[in-house]
């Protein structure tokens, strides 16, 4: 059994003993410690909640909702929704924050409760930490009986969200209704085979193929969108008869594509291929974290723009989105993130700029990836034991390549060229992770291993 305490939320395993997995108590606790801190700092006694479709999530759903009832705040629950659906609707209500009960690209045993902010963001590592340390020292009271909060549904959330999308003014209907295009959708059994092929068929999409569209949680195969996992979809496009595949993960904020011939768009390109899009009618900044691929900032300069990195996270990421004013940003797992929309990653408002790109392109998917400067990135970790100094061995690598243009907001990054490595300590494990990126998969397993030989002699040298 695992349970993850971190500033964004809680994540864990169904079942086992409170502490160890995620049980009824620890998500009582939890969500208590945020309802506490919602009233605190904002005054305001309204919660909006929302689920993907995991096995737990009608269980985990009706303790979080009843827990801050108990504190004395309304409930607005959403019922079956997506992430990027419940930080829409926060502001939308004037809610105080809100919760959403989904463990992302986890398998079906976990589960989490990631929570928001008054404006529909992510919470800041100072606000997770007050929020823990709630949780730590159970600094909550719960309301007495004629003070209890009101419990309501709205179940149309997914429907504003899709008219969101159509009215935003790059989203080009009438472009993509003219492609006729013919699209597979592989949304793993969770609330994206409610929402996204509702969303195609109203942006004039000619045949959706669904596969595994039941919202019922059964995952048919890992839910995170890794070309490995997508094997049942790639067949289906081998045979010719549709122009693209789509996938989400079971939380809808993740967006892979899947080209023509059933080969990989790669998920490292989702950001790419929409940023271009946007930069073209809007010129302006982007941002990605500094594990992404360099292709975006290649993109972002030749239309003129100026390319940052920050720290991995999504709060990071639209921290320095905020501080550039950047027109167009995300992560490399397929995460958009469109500030003339809202500043979260959103697959469906990314399917809306992506198919209006296509369109407007006016040739394959696969033609369309191959315009794209082409990079690879190799993941690598490396296991050390508890009693090593990570933060020493990075400084070590630091100093060896001081040479080079180096980035440390977040571990070590050193650029190469037209390539990069970037180290970072796991903040669970003794574990170094090593990702690195160059014009070849081989070029940058080579990079890769070189690194790694380095750390190891710095181990060594640590050791002797």
């Amino acid at each position: 059994m695992s349970l993850i305490k971190s500033i964004s939320g809680i994540r864990g395993t169904i079942g086992g003993k409170p502490g160890e997995g995620l049980t009824p108590i620890d998500v009582v606790k939890f969500t208590a410690a945020y309802g506490a801190w919602v009233l605190e700092t904002t005054g305001n006694a309204k919660v909006v909640i929302g689920r993907d479709a995991r096995l737990s999530g009608d269980m985990v759903s009706r303790l979080v909702a009843a827990t801050l009832q108990g504190l004395g705040i309304d409930v607005i629950d959403l019922e079956l929704s997506t992430t990027p659906t419940v930080e829409f609707a926060v502001p939308r209500e004037n809610a105080g924050g809100g919760i959403i009960l989904t463990a992302s690209h986890n398998p079906a045993q976990w589960n989490a409760l990631k929570l928001l902010n008054a404006v529909g963001e992510f919470i800041s590592d100072e606000e997770g930490k007050a929020i823990l340390a709630k949780a730590e020292a159970e600094d909550f009271t719960f309301a007495e009986v004629r003070k209890l909060g009101k419990y309501s549904i709205i179940d149309d959330y997914m429907d504003r969200h899709i008219q969101h999308v159509l009215e935003l003014e790059l989203v080009d209907v009438e472009a993509i209704k003219s492609r006729n295009f013919k699209i597979v959708v592989d949304a793993v059994n969770s609330t994206g085979g409610i929402v996204v092929p509702k969303l195609l068929r109203a942006l004039g999409v000619s045949e959706v193929e669904e596969m595994f569209c039941t919202p019922d949680g059964n995952f048919p195969h890992n839910p995170e969108p890794l070309p490995e996992n997508l094997r049942d979809i790639a067949k289906k496009l081998e045979k010719g008869n549709f122009d693209l595949g789509i996938v989400v993960d079971p939380d809808v904020d993740r967006l892979a594509l899947v080209n023509e011939d059933g080969s990989m768009f790669g998920e490292e390109y989702t950001l790419v291929a929409v940023a271009d899009y946007v930069l073209s009618q809007t010129p302006g900044n982007t941002v990605s974290n500094l594990s992404s691929t360099r292709a975006l900032r290649d993109v972002t300069e030749k239309r003129g723009g100026t390319y940052s990195a920050s720290a991995v996270g999504e709060v990071n990421v639209v921290n320095q989105m905020k501080a550039v004013q950047a027109v167009i940003g995300g992560e490399g797992n397929g995460g958009i993130i469109y500030p003339a929309s809202h500043y979260g990653r959103d697959a469906l408002v990314g399917i809306g700029l992506f198919l209006t790109h296509l369109a407007k392109y006016g040739k394959s998917i696969s033609k369309l990836r191959a315009s794209y400067p082409n990079y690879s990135i190799s993941k690598n970790k490396i296991e050390l034991t508890p009693t090593l100094d990570v933060d020493h061995i990075l400084l070590r690598i630091k100093d060896k390549y001081k040479s080079h243009p180096i980035i440390d907001i977040d571990g070590v990054k050193i650029e190469f060229e037209k390539e990069w490595v970037h180290l970072r300590k796991s903040n669970t494990e003794p574990i170094i992770r090593i990702y690195s990126e160059s014009d070849s998969e081989a070029k940058a397993e080579h990079l890769a291993k070189k690194i790694m030989q380095d750390i190891k002699e710095v181990v060594n040298e640590t050791l002797s």
